[in-house]
């Protein structure tokens, strides 16, 4: 199907962006990738009477490290991520979740703020997001505000930005020393969304015990979500394969999951503890290397 009609604007500037964005108000959508947007458009899900494109917009795609945090633009693409060496020595996780995003077409297009903004509940990075403990830098005509990732994701295709706001810039802590995470996935075959995506971060103290646990859940309900249930069963525990089994069967407890052609909610949940163990295990040898 062909889009509604609709205006165009490259802006040059991020303010320029938020202006347009502040004049346009609801009648206005943002595009950056363009992998969510334009597709609901062909099929006349969505039907902006402006479109903002921020692919022209500068100093919005940067990946750095400032203090020990790792700082990446929200128009930075899975691709940049996936290939950063920074992201491979300071933060695997991130690297590491994108590389599994959909095809080499969508990982050259697609970009992290993007994808966050959308909030699919399919989407690979807000687990990673969540586990990493990140925060979002959200820009408007009046300024700036900093979001964390657990109140940023609000519910299914919905997050705590509201009309007129941008977001710009992804921010979290680097991995520190005896740290180890992982990303895995059980894969749509057609389209390479989650059916299930869980994210791992393990740190261990010097004597071996778990110092620190955070495991994000993507595909299983509405939104992304902590695992918190997992996470209290291994804090300061010795890990082996059967406490990590033990705590894994967690992994969907508190959650309603989600239902449709791909995936009952009762395989889903199944999943979610046979993915979280599988991602647990990996990020507990990475830590002890």
């Amino acid at each position: 199907m062909i889009p509604s009609a609709f205006d165009y604007f490259a802006p040059r500037s991020l303010d320029e962006a938020l202006t347009l964005l502040a004049r346009h108000g609801p009648e206005a959508k943002l595009l950056a990738g363009g992998h969510s947007l334009l597709p609901m458009m062909k099929l006349r899900l969505a039907a902006p009477r402006v479109v903002i494109d921020l692919g022209r917009v500068p100093g919005l795609a940067y990946i750095r490290e400032e203090g020990g945090r790792i700082v990446i633009g929200a128009m930075a693409t899975h691709a940049d991520i996936e290939h950063s060496e920074l992201l491979k020595r300071r933060a695997p996780l991130l690297a590491e979740t994108a590389a599994e995003i959909g095809d080499v077409q969508v990982r050259n297009c697609g970009t992290l703020g993007g994808t966050a903004a959308h909030a699919d509940p399919a989407a690979d990075y807000p687990a990673a997001l969540l586990a990493l403990d990140a925060e979002f830098v959200l820009a408007s005509r009046q300024g700036a505000r900093t979001v964390a990732a657990s109140d940023f994701f609000v519910d299914m295709l919905t997050t705590a930005l509201v009309p007129g706001e941008i977001l710009t810039e992804v921010r979290f802590a680097a991995d520190g020393a005896r740290t180890g995470s992982a990303y895995r996935k059980l894969h749509q075959p057609a389209s390479g969304f989650a059916i299930v995506g869980v994210a791992t971060r393990v740190t261990l103290d010097a004597g071996g015990r778990c110092a620190g646990v955070a495991v994000g859940i993507t595909g299983v309900a509405p939104k992304a979500y902590r695992a918190t249930g997992v996470e209290r069963g291994l804090g300061g525990q010795s890990l082996d394969s059967k406490r990590i089994a033990e705590a894994a069967a967690q992994a969907a407890r508190g959650v309603e999951p989600l239902a449709d052609l791909h995936a009952s909610a009762r395989y889903r949940a199944a999943m979610a503890t046979v993915f979280t163990r599988r991602a647990l295990a990996a990020a507990l040898e990475r830590a002890q290397k």
